[in-house]
């Protein structure tokens, strides 16, 4: 018997020892940082591979660590898929909040936490370990962890943020229109002095002197030749209206006919009458008569 129990024991020695604490790939899904409103639900989902045997179970742990806090189990799922709570969440109020579920199996577990409270805010890991018996024992093969950032914006911090982004913006416009005054001041601006200059020009240009030339005709002048004479005006004298065209100077129209000098006419003698003897008035009407034929002829020559 001793025998026997002396060569059992040296063989268990030589027979190989299963390799514990290996790798295992685990993922945790939406990481490492996710948002969620206060109320809403959130679901975390555990990605398992590279699993050492076909035949192993696995044992699946998820634990919470609130920030400058160590970590503390809350929920498990056993080899034999069982779900037990611990410490704190295992009270009924936590446990109608968790859910620890297996969707695949030995590959994906999902972790949902309902109505999310500004408590829920931390670190969630979760650990996997792979399991399976060996000489009627159960032996650990491999393991594997991975964490996520959960982070929970309450609805007054939402609110409070939404009211800021809104005073940004508009703070913004407000910049904007700011800047549209400024703007359309600056334009105001340019076009008066645009106009002030154009009008500071043409009155500037009105009150200045000029100078024109005229070509003007010097009788002193023989030879008939033209003359330019210069000629300036006050630069205080007022402008008249249009100035007229000045008129080229025509030389006096030919007559037709040369003119006749007037002819003195002779007078003409009158021949001597027979006296009749006439009564004294007609006599005197008589002398009257004559006398004003010769006043009349006289002027008649004077006239020529």
């Amino acid at each position: 018997m001793r025998l026997l129990a002396l060569t059992a024991a040296v063989l268990l020695a030589r027979a190989p020892a299963p390799e514990v604490c290996g790798a295992l790939n685990v993922t945790v899904s939406p990481g490492p940082v996710v948002d969620y409103l206060e109320g809403e639900n959130a679901t975390l989902l555990c990605h398992v591979s590279q699993k050492r045997r076909k035949d192993s179970l696995l044992a699946v742990r998820w634990f919470f660590a609130r920030p400058d806090a160590q970590e503390v189990l809350m929920v498990k799922m056993t080899k034999l898929r069982m779900v037990q709570y611990y410490g704190n969440f295992s009270r009924s109020a936590y446990r109608q909040r968790l859910r620890l579920l297996e969707q695949r199996r030995g590959t994906l577990y999902t972790l949902s936490v309902l109505t999310l409270r500004p408590a829920d805010q931390g670190h969630y890991v979760c650990k996997v370990q792979e399991i399976s018996k060996h000489r009627n024992k159960w032996t650990a093969w491999s393991n594997g962890s991975s964490a996520t950032e959960m982070r929970v914006i309450s609805l007054k911090a939402s609110e409070d943020s939404s009211f800021e982004k809104k005073k940004e913006t508009w703070a913004f416009f407000e910049d904007l229109y700011v800047y549209a005054v400024l703007v359309c001041c600056v334009g105001i601006l340019s076009v008066l002095l645009f106009t002030l200059t154009i009008i500071w020009q043409s009155l500037f240009s009105k009150r200045k002197s000029r100078v024109r030339h005229y070509l003007v005709k010097c009788p002193q002048n023989s030879s008939g030749e033209t003359v330019t004479s210069v000629t300036s005006l006050a630069p205080l004298q007022p402008k008249k209206g249009k100035r007229r065209k000045e008129k080229a100077d025509v030389p006096p129209a030919v007559p037709a006919k040369a003119p006749i000098a007037a002819t003195f006419h002779k007078p003409k003698l009158l021949k001597p009458q027979r006296k009749v003897a006439l009564p004294k008035q007609s006599h005197s009407l008589f002398l009257g008569q004559l006398l004003r034929q010769l006043f009349s002829m006289l002027s008649s020559q004077r006239s020529f």
